[in-house]
């Protein structure tokens, strides 16, 4: 199997497949393997953190959903709802080679116009960062860690 990147993220064992010279890795949340892509990776990763270091539980996390935004298809990497079904985390993943960018801040405050989550995290694996929305003024906090559930 092709050795990954090392990211900034605790190790889990995953359970990788090969199939016609492709790997895929298991997703737990979405109960199917997933061609193994460097972005792929980090989200994997990202829900093994939420669910293992978090305390998030597995059937309040939904992934790479379809959302509207401005009227155009989306998907979100990772969203976390709280008990109640309200959002609660929206997560977006790049892969290593990509830089957080303000341009990845605009695109996930686009997203969270239409999913008005809590809470954000940008993440390409190496670099990590945790906002708490503040919806009356219109802007985010950061926060030093990632909110547990």
């Amino acid at each position: 199997m092709s050795k990954m990147q090392k990211l900034n993220l605790p190790e889990y064992k995953f359970r990788l497949s090969k199939k016609k010279d492709k790997i895929y890795i298991f997703d737990e949340i979405r109960k199917k393997n997933i061609f193994l892509t460097p972005e792929e990776w980090v989200r994997q990763h990202v829900v093994q953190f939420l669910i293992k270091e978090q305390n998030y539980p597995k059937s309040l996390i939904a992934i790479e959903k379809e959302i509207k935004v401005n009227q155009l298809s989306k998907r979100f990497d990772i969203l976390i709802f709280n008990s109640q079904g309200a959002h609660e985390l929206i997560v977006e993943c790049k892969a290593p080679k990509v830089k957080i960018t303000q341009a990845v801040f605009d695109q996930i405050a686009r997203y969270n116009l239409e999913l008005n989550a809590k809470y954000l995290m940008l993440t390409n694996g190496l670099n990590h960062y945790y906002c708490k929305m503040d919806f009356d003024n219109k802007k985010y906090v950061f926060l030093k860690d990632c909110p547990k559930f």
